[in-house]
């Protein structure tokens, strides 16, 4: 069983499947010998898929989903040790040359998963131990993985090339122009819909193979994602499409919320020790595959982002009778210490004093917890007139989190815009830093043709200082800045890319 495999044995395989190159995208594998001899049997079939979250547990590629999901937002603030080109996407001086631009190392996932899906069967001519239902679990995996690389790729750079197909070596790369934003969305939707029929609904009693491999469960909280994403005036029954994914997570009866009623087991159950019952998705590290946090968020004298100082008081909000006792939870201690506004979630421990060592940083990187699907299922039905029932899930949301008074608002129910941006007030306290942030602000600024670009601009240059806050809402006015253009080094290697509009 694959919980008996070491990571850094995993690590070794993701060598076979892993070499860098120059061009838009790495190539994995690069191994003549791969059809020949590698596709024989089931346990190499399963090394493959193995090797995809391998990949997915990259650190440029946690640190771009980060940063993708947080740094144009406001939730984050940069420090004397943030980098140039980290400190230009705060400003809003986003060049082609820079390097938080690329998108390589989620190609190379893609492309794991394209050699799954292509070279798998061949396994069932050799194995007579593979079942088709159990090949087909397998390309579940992999289709599911590729449809969620493409959807951060949607979301951050807007039309993207699909590549469907493994490359094995640089000589048969294919240059590919970009499609669509709805040919993407069409593919994603194509591998979803085959992934939730094939996909198992759980890997046995390990909660690391659980949350860290793709459930069927876990496959209906995309989909929900991604037609919420879609959603609006063109696609309005989207919104049935996400609340009926969501309900096939919250039917299983697999997950559920954490109790909040003692924050520090809360804390260290759903955050410092990760794989709990609210999880859906979680990124897997551990002390042989360490994550990027320490030196993000850890490292007194060179971590490069704190959270904003404003979060207490205008997110949180703190109760002045009994600041200490009367708080939400999901505040100081949760996702930040209010004391340095260090960002608690991923570096510290049930202690609040104390941070985690540099060897000991492997909290995960949470993609799915169960509080996600409730709340995407609140704001889809805000946007189908039942209001109501949007705020009943909120209030399970505060409830759990012992949210404050201050915080608790009395929207009209008859209105879905304000239910849907109470919503987005309560997703920033639930999933600070968790990489979203800026992707829910775009969503909801985007919702029937740009109804509320004003939450954009809302939100933009906190990071950046007030001397460039005029030119920052000038460039954010424009809807074509809200992609990030694609790298130098990718559109000179494929010529039949054409830069994003707003950076040619």
């Amino acid at each position: 069983m694959i919980r008996n495999i070491k990571f850094i044995t995993l690590l070794l395989l993701a060598v076979l499947v892993n070499s860098s190159c120059n061009k838009w995208l790495e190539l994995k594998p690069q191994d003549g010998s791969v059809r020949e001899d590698y596709w024989k049997t089931q346990e190499q079939l399963q090394a493959a898929v193995v090797g995809c979250y391998v990949a997915l547990a990259n650190a440029t590629l946690v640190e771009n989903l980060f940063i993708w999901g947080e740094l144009r937002a406001d939730m984050i603030s940069t420090t004397a040790s943030t980098t140039t080109e980290e400190l230009d996407i705060a400003s809003a001086n986003i060049l082609s040359t820079n390097s938080r631009t690329k998108w390589n190392q989620l190609y190379t996932v893609i492309n794991n998963c394209n050699t799954v899906i292509e070279y798998g069967p061949l396994v069932l001519k050799t194995d007579n131990t593979l079942t088709q239902q159990k090949l087909n679990s397998y390309i579940a995996e992999a289709r599911g993985l590729r449809a969620l690389m493409y959807f951060y790729l949607l979301r951050t750079f807007g039309e993207v090339p699909l590549q469907l197909k493994a490359i094995s070596s640089d000589s048969k790369m294919e240059l590919l122009a970009k499609s669509s934003q709805t040919e993407v969305f069409n593919q994603i939707i194509e591998d979803l819909s085959f992934a939730e029929l094939n996909a198992v609904t759980g890997f046995g009693p390990d909660a690391r193979l659980n949350k860290g491999r793709l459930t069927s469960y876990a496959i209906n909280a995309i989909q929900a994602d991604v037609y919420l994403w879609m959603a609006g005036t063109d696609h309005p029954d989207y919104y049935a499409q996400c609340i009926k994914a969501c309900d096939k997570v919250i039917n299983s009866n697999s997950y559920g919320l954490i109790d909040g009623s003692v924050p520090i087991d809360w804390y260290t159950t759903l955050f410092f020790e990760g794989n709990s019952n609210e999880s859906i998705f979680e990124i897997q590290f551990d002390s042989q595959l360490l994550n990027p946090f320490f030196g993000m968020f850890g490292n007194q004298s060179s971590k490069r982002f704190i959270a904003a100082p404003t979060l207490m008081d205008q997110v949180y909000t703190v109760d002045p009778t009994d600041p200490e006792m009367i708080k939400d939870i999901r505040g100081d201690g949760g996702s930040i210490r209010a004391t340095d506004n260090l960002i608690w979630k991923f570096i510290g421990t049930p202690a609040i004093n104390t941070i985690r060592a540099v060897n000991a940083s492997y909290t995960h990187w949470f993609v799915y917890r169960y509080a996600d699907v409730l709340l995407m299922k609140a704001e889809a039905l805000a946007w189908t007139e039942k209001q109501q029932d949007a705020l009943d899930l909120v209030q399970v949301i505060r409830t759990r989190a012992r949210a404050l008074e201050a915080t608790e608002e009395t929207p009209s129910v008859t209105s879905s815009q304000e239910v849907s941006d109470y919503i987005l007030r309560e997703r920033a306290r639930e999933f600070a830093f968790e990489g979203k942030r800026w992707f829910d602000v775009l969503r909801h600024a985007k919702r029937n043709n740009y109804a509320r670009l004003d939450l954009i601009l809302s939100v933009v240059g906190t990071n950046a200082g007030s001397s460039k806050g005029e030119l920052i809402l000038a460039k954010y006015s424009d809807i074509r800045s809200h992609y990030l253009p694609i790298n130098l080094d990718e559109i000179q290697a494929d010529k039949n890319l054409v830069q994003n509009p707003y950076y040619q």
